[in-house]
């Protein structure tokens, strides 16, 4: 099967050699997903909210890409730095996922790998044939 990949031209893509997503046949698999400008610099450090609003536009970015939409998904996970702040990110997540509901998870980090970062989101999605 070919592989596609995709990147959304952050820095650390080239430096740690992975993609933003990967597209095998009708599989995509989206990274956890940081809310950075393209410099790389932090948005909203601190909320949550607008850090997980920020990762699934990211992510949607990558799913068009890969021929994909949100309808697509069929799981996600939110790596929050506190888990008392679980609500923000479902606020989020809610509004783009409402009515696809696909399987999720919320994951508790001691840490991300900068300061400012409280929320990351990674996602996988299938196409149909």
């Amino acid at each position: 099967m070919q592989r596609q990949t995709i990147s959304s031209g952050r820095p650390w893509e080239d430096s740690a050699g992975y993609s933003r997503a990967v597209r095998i046949g009708n599989i995509i698999d989206v990274s956890m997903t940081t809310p950075t400008a393209p410099d790389g610099s932090i948005l909203h450090p601190g909320d949550v909210y607008l850090q997980t609003k920020v990762a699934l536009e990211m992510i949607g970015e990558a799913l068009a890409e890969a021929g994909a939409t949100f309808n697509d998904v069929i799981s996600t996970r939110t790596f929050l730095l506190e888990m008392s702040t679980w609500e923000q990110a479902a606020k989020a997540h809610g509004e783009v996922f409402h009515d696809i509901k696909p399987t999720t998870g919320w994951v508790g980090v001691s840490g991300f790998f900068t300061a400012g970062i409280v929320a990351e989101v990674e996602a996988m999605a299938v196409i149909e044939d």
